[in-house]
């Protein structure tokens, strides 16, 4: 049931960061992604479940809000949200806290559902479509 929120957490290494020790702005889209990728793992239903179907998901957009700074090893919690049933889009809302429990940055990211070969864009897919139905959480 709709809206699913999943959270996970993420240690922030020396490599995600700039000479002044925090998160490089270039990097947030990895965070994201892993948002995103446990999210649908938890679920069920693993990305490669869908690449397996001939699916690819693209990013179409991402808009991001820095509320604070990011920094190294730290202990990060990214939460992701999706409020929605996937029609063509897929979209996914990101809020990521620092180790206090603060709001350090939000963004919205906008997949698209690809065939694999034809490279067009497609519907989701109904197993998809369905597990979101049904998920409990």
């Amino acid at each position: 049931m709709l809206p699913i929120t999943s959270t996970t957490k993420y240690r922030v290494l020396y490599a995600d960061t700039d000479m002044m020790g925090v998160i490089y702005y270039g990097n947030y889209g990895r965070l994201f992604e892993m948002g995103r990728t446990e999210m649908i793992r938890e679920m069920g239903m693993p990305y490669i479940e869908l690449e397996k179907q001939g699916i690819v998901m693209p990013v179409f957009s991402v808009e991001s809000k820095y509320r604070k700074v990011l920094n190294y090893d730290e202990l990060i919690t990214i939460e992701t949200t999706l409020k929605e049933l996937p029609a063509v889009r897929m979209e996914f809302f990101h809020k990521i806290y620092n180790e206090s429990g603060e709001l350090a940055h939000e963004a919205k990211v906008v997949l698209v559902f690809m065939d694999m070969k034809t490279k067009r864009p497609v519907r989701a897919p109904q197993s998809l479509v369905n597990l979101l139905e049904n998920y409990s959480g």
